[in-house]
């Protein structure tokens, strides 16, 4: 039986935001080491409260976004050799919509933070 992979989508305009992804097993943990993905590419995690203090949001690599750009606002674009996402969401979908945080500054491991109403869409 294969694994059913998901494919999370804007909550406003229902646009993809991500390839198909599986879900981490739950013996497979999340990399917390500064400049490192935190999941694999084509992977998701759940966010646990050790990690950013945004306990139950979807965690994604970098690599598996589609469809989005970073916030037209750019004071949510700081960081100093990435973005540290301490602004709010720094990431929105090609039409506008915000949809997540991206973290990818040095001192921390890098992801995209997925927004709690994100849609997740299962694929067969």
């Amino acid at each position: 039986m294969a694994d059913s992979r998901s494919i999370f989508h804007c909550p406003i305009c229902r646009i993809a935001i991500t390839g198909p992804l599986l879900p981490l097993r739950p013996e497979e943990p999340v990399c917390l080491e500064n400049g490192k993905p935190v999941v694999a590419e084509g992977f998701y995690g759940m966010n646990s409260q050790e990690y950013w203090s945004a306990a139950g949001r979807v965690l994604v690599n970098l690599a598996d976004l589609v469809g989005t750009k970073h916030h037209p606002d750019y004071r949510r674009r700081a960081g100093c050799c990435g973005l540290d996402g301490l602004d709010g969401p720094n990431l929105v979908c090609s039409n506008g919509h915000e949809v997540g945080t991206e973290k990818s500054d040095c001192w921390m491991p890098h992801a995209a933070v997925l927004l709690e109403n994100v849609i997740e869409v299962n694929e067969c």
